[in-house]
């Protein structure tokens, strides 16, 4: 899963990143409505956690060109106003969820979460392929009944190849989907992760290399 956060307040917005990177999540961050619009605008977020009052361009109108611009991104709205009327007024600009500050991290999480799984096409709780069991919500993985420790980055990659039900993963879309943006496009990390993570689950292998095009759970 990967999330944008647009916060000014850098330590509430490194606080939630780093809450959220514990869970496996790839984060980035801005600090201003135009910095953060155009992040959204350039890459492919599940969930965006946007603040309300933000410097340089309103969170507001943040939300309205996301949606004007047909980003389908979740998008949960931040503010210090709890008023209804506030609440309404982010809704209707087209935020699918919307936490008054102060809040519990956990509430926050969960939230995110949530609105995850909303997006996009349905998809089992439980991804199962060749003898490979990943659950989502627990974060445990198995391979024929042998549960499986797994790194962060590791899980991430697994979570992909498996949801794509057996068509070929590019290592690039696997950058996107699991490294936040300051991943080296350039580096090996794919290729080392899927080396790491092809040990872990044992032989016979279950991950195959597609040459040119990336890689697939067979």
């Amino acid at each position: 899963m990967r999330v944008l956060i647009i916060e000014d307040e850098r330590d509430l917005a490194a606080a939630i990143a780093r809450g959220l990177r514990r869970d496996g999540m790839a984060v980035d961050e801005s600090h201003d409505g135009e910095d953060g619009l155009e992040k959204a605008l350039i890459n492919e977020y599940d969930v965006v956690i946007l603040d309300r009052n933000l410097p340089r361009l309103h969170g507001d109108e943040v939300c309205r060109s996301l949606r004007a611009e047909g980003v389908t991104a979740r998008v949960i709205m931040l503010t210090a106003a709890a008023e209804v009327a506030d609440r309404v007024a982010g809704l209707t600009l087209g935020a699918d969820d919307y936490l008054p500050k102060p809040f519990a991290f956990d509430e926050l999480r969960a939230r995110v979460l949530a609105l995850a799984r909303r997006g996009g096409a349905a998809r089992p709780p439980v991804l199962k392929r060749a003898g490979v069991r990943l659950d989502p919500a627990t974060r445990e993985v198995q391979r024929d009944g042998r549960r499986v420790e797994l790194s962060p980055k590791e899980f991430g990659v697994l979570e992909a190849l498996l949801a794509s039900d057996g068509a070929v993963v590019s290592a690039e879309a696997l950058l996107e989907r699991v490294w936040d943006e300051h991943v080296d496009p350039f580096s090996n990390v794919v290729r080392v992760t899927i080396m790491t993570l092809r040990k872990r689950l044992g032989e016979p292998a279950v991950i195959e290399t597609v040459v040119g095009a990336g890689y697939r759970v067979s």
